[in-house]
């Protein structure tokens, strides 16, 4: 059985977008869309009656008014829903075990939103074992469904596998080319000896290893989608700012991800959160391997 694309909705608009960008992935991949509000009954600690039926009404309300907006932009696709009893972090985790991709909704420029407050959303972005994608509320009304897919490419060939192929899929499915990104920056030799730049500069300079490294790192891919144009950009800077620079027009965006531990749990890259709250379209943010 095909595995689910499956976005979390809690009726704000961000959720919504959420749920087109996911039907219209469902679509192109002929995978099923699963829609999942989580919802725990909590009775308050005071002397009030508390009827545990209404906020479950309107739990079920919300799941209605998003599977009424998907059926109403692809009729045909296979829909599921369910109200999960449980936090939205530990329901969305789960869910992840099972799904192809988990759609969130994200306000940007700030905490991620759509079923998720504060620092929940890079809970789920930081340990979901599924791609994550973080979907705004498009300016206009219209999701992008024109442009590359740009993908910011780190590491080797092997490091960067996953994200590659993610991308690739995306790409192929849309009709759309991909635009592969490699930040660098200077090693610390370079950098405080002017001598060692300069030899380096006679020797060629240092973009060549990094043009080396990315097109190693497409060759497989560019194999196994022939049919996918690819673009290939090298620049000297930190990878979130080279990718915000070049986000304008991407329908997509790509990044990797490794989960980094501290005292207040994990975290995400400098590189995803960056691109998570300042880029203009949808990113999905690719576990490593």
């Amino acid at each position: 059985m095909t595995p689910a694309i499956t976005v979390g909705v809690d009726g704000s608009p961000e959720s919504l977008a959420a749920v087109d960008w996911a039907a219209d992935e469902a679509a192109l991949h002929g995978a099923p869309l699963r829609l999942v509000h989580a919802w725990l009954w909590q009775p308050l600690d005071v002397p009030l009656v508390q009827d545990p039926e209404e906020p479950a009404k309107s739990a079920r309300g919300i799941l209605r008014e998003a599977e009424t907006r998907a059926a109403g932009r692809h009729p045909d696709l296979r829909c599921t829903s369910e109200v999960v009893s449980d936090t939205a972090v530990a329901a969305l985790l789960r869910e992840a075990e099972h799904a192809e991709t988990l759609i969130l909704g994200s306000r940007g420029h700030g905490a991620l939103l759509g079923f998720l407050l504060g620092s929940y959303g890079q809970q789920v972005i930081a340990t979901a074992s599924c791609p994550v994608v973080s979907v705004r509320v498009p300016r206009g009304g219209a999701l992008p469904d024109r442009g590359d897919v740009l993908v910011g490419q780190q590491g080797s060939a092997e490091d960067s596998a996953e994200v590659l192929g993610f991308a690739f899929r995306a790409a192929a499915a849309r009709g759309a080319a991909v635009r592969a990104v490699r930040a660098w920056s200077l090693p610390p030799v370079y950098a405080y000896s002017p001598g060692s730049l300069r030899l380096a500069d006679e020797a060629g300079g240092l973009v060549q290893y990094e043009e080396k490294a990315l097109r190693e790192a497409l060759a497989p891919w560019r194999d196994r989608f022939p049919d996918v144009p690819v673009i290939e950009h090298v620049e000297l800077g930190s990878g979130g700012q080279v990718l915000l620079a070049a986000a304008p027009g991407a329908r997509l965006l790509v990044v990797g991800r490794r989960a980094r531990r501290s005292p207040v749990g994990a975290r995400i890259g400098s590189v995803a959160h960056a691109v998570l709250h300042h880029a203009p379209c949808p990113v999905a943010v690719v576990p490593h391997a």
